[in-house]
């Protein structure tokens, strides 16, 4: 199983007002993750357009980190290659899993622009982006990688 994991309105509210709200739903998302250890994340975030992949991964604790695989490339690296339109996230996130060769493997993308993937997509799970990951929101991500 494989998180896609978007970090504005996921891991802090979309709009924050001071630093210390930046990451500060990341304690709720590491609970979930060390429940499911074959879990491996790749950072879909735009956050990964202006930091290294182990910059990404000491934002999580140890533990969390080592298990932060990649990032999904830019959509402007992938648009010939799909024809998903204005899906960006979505066609950056399976232009990665063709890469790695992992097209078969399920995924959840956790984000908090729905308008980024196709309309009822099954594998997006939601976040509100004026709160980030809630417990609920952690209940049904929990469910989908338990599913697994």
């Amino acid at each position: 199983m494989i998180l896609f994991l978007d970090f504005d309105g996921v891991l802090h509210p979309a709009v924050c007002t001071s630093d210390t709200e930046l990451l500060c739903r990341r304690p709720l998302l590491e609970s979930v993750l060390r429940e499911c250890p074959q879990v491996e994340i790749v950072i879909s975030s735009t956050w990964r357009e202006s930091r290294t992949l182990p910059q990404l991964q000491a934002l999580f604790s140890p533990d969390v980190g080592v298990r932060i695989i990649g990032i999904t490339p830019l959509w402007q690296d992938v648009q010939d290659e799909t024809s998903m339109g204005t899906y960006v996230r979505q066609a950056e996130i399976e232009a990665w899993l063709r890469h790695a060769g992992r097209t078969w493997e399920p995924w959840v993308a956790l984000d908090d622009q729905p308008w980024l993937f196709r309309p009822f997509l099954p594998n997006l799970l939601r976040s509100d982006p004026v709160t980030g990951l809630t417990e609920e929101v952690c209940a049904t991500l929990r469910q989908r990688l338990h599913g697994a």
